[in-house]
């Protein structure tokens, strides 16, 4: 973290952007040492990489059932690797530093700022502890509320399993061990109906989505929400939408047939789960078109800046729906509760949603041609990849090498951040301030 790497000065970005790389590949290293399989004979390189980058990507897609083919050490290095992942990993180095006593420089405080999404590069330290205080405080809450559920229906095997379904949902990562007792690739659709699981696993992927800084918000000004940052406002009146809007759409739409109490249920969780989690409690081929269109559009958006979930962000839909506004209105400026926003905020938000619309359709587009599969299945495939989500329609595991090198590029993309990258692989310290003579140009 000190900026040099083979005599180079590097950027902020590259930094982040090699250290995700970097615990990748030990990641995959562990992975393929034949003590972290079930068999015991070593995993190939290739799906060790591809569940590697999914962990740390909290991603959840898998190309081996996480609880049968992975041993529990294997299972430990993914939940790790998930921990790493869903906090960061600029994040986590900094809290070796602390532990160990070390002195936070200029430039590591400038990391923490932009890994975690912070206003101002002020008090980023504290703000840094109190980050890992509140997830290891939602995560050892959640473990000790799923033991007696885990504990009563699978013995004592229920506290591993209690203890990695709690970081796994808190990190937003979709992976599960419910293979060696529902059947590999189920997911947690053998407690769809169980409505402590959905509140308990649904409440710790949105805490772990709204952000750090919305907790910090919460945390200071309590239920005082006026005092709250323009940021946290939007965060939580878009969380509260989509959570609502989608629940009853699948409500009436998709499990009409169901009882009550199931119908809620998993009408509820798959609504929370597509941002970004990757859990599901219901076979998702089983559902139809629109409950597909759904799911994609919310693994799109994805969770909020700052926070453990992937996607597009909450934000960024928000800035783009003001903006909207702002133009059907003919208003001169963009604002959002009584706040403008500056014009390089919309630029960045138009930015990524191009970005996240092409991405996944160009992916898609290669996979279905190699695959020769239906381009509506791969394009759920891919959106899940760079959302960072981990639902499928089970094709995954099927693909060949060449189409999972394009969900890994996705997941990895997705986890990183698509402005991060772009800015890692095109870095410039000096801002260009020149400007072109004004033409005008017709669009709509």
């Amino acid at each position: 973290m000190n900026g040099r790497f083979f005599g180079k000065n590097l950027s902020s970005m590259q930094i982040v952007s090699l250290g995700f790389v970097g615990v990748i590949l030990i990641g995959t290293l562990l992975l393929m040492l034949p003590v972290s399989s079930a068999g015991g004979e070593a995993a190939s390189f290739h799906d060790a990489l591809f569940t590697a980058t999914s962990a740390v990507c909290v991603t959840g897609l898998i190309v081996k059932d996480t609880a049968t083919y992975w041993s529990f050490f294997g299972q430990a290095v993914i939940l790790v690797l998930i921990q790493i992942g869903g906090l960061g990993v600029v994040s986590v180095a900094a809290l070796i530093a602390m532990i160990s006593g070390k002195n936070i420089s200029l430039l590591q405080r400038s990391m923490l700022q932009e890994a975690i999404s912070a206003p101002h590069i002020g008090g980023i330290v504290t703000m840094t502890g109190f980050l890992f205080k509140i997830a290891f405080a939602f995560e050892f809450a959640g473990a000790i509320l799923l033991m007696p559920i885990f504990c009563k229906s699978y013995g004592i095997s229920g506290v591993w399993m209690a203890i990695f379904h709690s970081v796994s949902a808190f990190c937003n990562a979709g992976f599960d061990v419910m293979g060696t007792k529902t059947g590999a690739f189920t997911s947690l659709t053998g407690h769809g109906g169980n409505p402590w699981i959905v509140l308990i696993i649904g409440g710790l992927i949105v805490v772990g989505g709204i952000g750090f800084l919305t907790w910090d918000d919460i945390s200071e000004n309590k239920l005082h929400f006026k005092k709250y940052r323009v940021q946290s406002k939007a965060i939580l009146a878009a969380t509260a939408i989509l959570i609502a809007v989608p629940t009853a759409l699948f409500f009436f739409e998709e499990f009409s047939a169901l009882p009550i109490k199931e119908r809620i249920c998993l009408s509820l969780f798959q609504a929370i789960t597509p941002r970004t989690a990757g859990f599901n409690t219901v076979d998702l081929s089983a559902m139809g078109g629109v409950g597909h269109v759904c799911i994609a559009i919310l693994m799109l958006i994805g969770g909020s800046p700052g926070s453990t979930a992937g996607g597009m962000k909450t934000t960024t839909l928000v800035v783009l729906v003001a903006a909207a506004n702002s133009v059907f209105r003919r208003k001169r400026d963009v604002e959002l509760f009584d706040r403008r926003i500056e014009d390089s905020v919309v630029r960045s938000a138009a930015t990524l949603m191009l970005l996240y619309l092409t991405l996944p359709g160009i992916s898609a587009m290669a996979i279905s041609l190699v695959e020769q599969l239906p381009i509506g299945v791969c394009l759920f495939e891919t959106v899940s990849a760079i959302g960072t989500v981990g639902l499928t329609l089970g094709i995954t595991p099927t693909l060949g090498v060449f189409s999972h090198a394009i969900l890994i590029v996705l997941m990895f993309w997705g986890r990183v951040g698509g402005l991060t990258l772009m800015y890692a692989a095109i870095s410039s310290r000096v801002v260009d301030v020149s400007q072109s003579p004004v033409e005008k140009i017709i669009v709509g």
